[in-house]
């Protein structure tokens, strides 16, 4: 985890101070620091000749179920390795003084983890698994990586056939935003109420390429409410924002919290 230390700009520190309702916007690259490699990364070992872009899709899924199911089921193993950085916990500790609105375009469940509460994952969840023909939520079996599963014994990626729903018996599907699929509506409407109803946006670790999300720092901006990004890289939010802050979340934000002193 970087430890470099890094001083965050006095008009920064001093908007979050004077902020009483704050919407944290996050993205890929608020997980890549524990360890979850992000989508577009290029993917190793068994899966290193597979388009995640390709696998993501109601098409794929369609034609070869049990390699769509095998390869979420190895991610949400990679995810639940994963431990929270520093960067989520200090969202969490962020809140004991003001109110802040998590939305995240992340799929995994690490802002959960470190102790806040997610109001919408645009881009859905690992963790909420639905039924392809009823839409029903699934909490039964078969959601998980069995214990001792050693994926490194694979000399191709596993092909597992995913559980049945318990209402219609349809296969069920990961809980997530294929490419070509809507955002779900319900999590839609509470980005926009977090964004509209804030005095502030934080922009963490996103590329602002992903629409319609990109959309919400816009509307933010449009609207007057001041916008700071943390990013270690320029984005494509970076020039329009109020301020950008070249650190990572997990460097960046415990700044924030000594500057703040909380």
């Amino acid at each position: 985890m970087p430890t470099t230390p890094v001083t965050l700009p006095g008009d920064v520190v001093d908007l979050v101070r004077q902020a009483h309702s704050i919407t944290v916007f996050s993205g890929a690259g608020m997980s890549a620091e524990s360890g979850v490699p992000t989508f577009r990364d290029a993917q190793t070992g068994l899966w290193e000749r597979y388009d995640p872009a390709a696998l993501a899709t109601v098409d794929a899924w369609d034609n070869d179920p049990a390699l769509v199911w095998g390869w979420y089921l190895w991610r949400m193993k990679l995810v639940g390795d994963a431990q929270p950085n520093p960067g989520h916990r200090a969202i969490t500790a962020l809140a004991d003084h003001r109110t802040v609105m998590v939305v995240t375009q992340n799929v995994d469940d690490l802002h959960e983890r470190a102790g806040s509460n997610v109001i919408s994952h645009l881009h859905g969840s690992l963790f909420e698994p639905r039924c392809s023909g009823c839409s029903a939520p699934y909490h039964g079996t078969g959601t998980r990586l069995p214990d001792g599963f050693d994926i490194t014994s694979y000399t191709e990626p596993p092909r597992i056939d995913p559980p049945s729903c318990r209402e219609c018996q349809s296969p069920v599907r990961p809980g997530v935003v294929w490419f070509g699929e809507a955002l779900p509506r319900g999590a839609w409407q509470r980005a926009e109420h977090a964004i509209s109803g804030s005095d502030l946006v934080l922009v963490i670790g996103t590329s602002g390429i992903v629409y319609p999300a990109a959309e919400l720092p816009e509307r933010a901006l449009a609207a007057g409410t001041p916008v700071i990004e943390f990013n270690i890289d320029e984005s494509a939010l970076s020039p329009y924002v109020t301020r950008s802050v070249r650190t990572s979340a997990a460097v960046g934000l415990p700044a924030l919290l000594d500057a703040l002193g909380e």
